[in-house]
């Protein structure tokens, strides 16, 4: 089987290359700060001091956990992200790894 057949993706959309930005670069970064803007809300979330406040960084998480989820599907039908398809021999593997660590942990 070639790499080609183990990928899931859509059409690539062109963008102009050279030392301008273009659609993609900007749609990178954005993604970037998003990923990272939930990180920073998850651990924000951790540590609210009260509920209300609690209350407040949960919606934003949840604002920018979407946002985040649409851009990357944005850039996905662009052809901008491949994903490998797992094989069932990995997936079992994992699963099976992931398993004991519970059974250890509950046992």
């Amino acid at each position: 089987m070639n790499n080609q057949d183990n990928q899931i993706k859509n059409p690539k959309v062109e963008v102009p290359t050279g030392t301008n930005l273009n659609d993609k670069d900007y749609m990178n970064c954005l993604l970037s700060s998003l990923k990272e803007m939930v990180k920073n809300y998850a651990i924000s979330l951790t540590e609210a001091s009260n509920e209300a406040l609690y209350e407040e960084y949960l919606r934003m998480f949840n604002e920018y956990s979407s946002l985040q989820r649409e851009v990357f599907e944005l850039m996905f039908r662009k052809g901008w992200y491949v994903l490998e398809k797992a094989e069932n021999n990995k997936i079992d593997s994992k699963y099976q790894c992931l398993n004991q660590e519970f059974t250890d942990l509950n046992g």
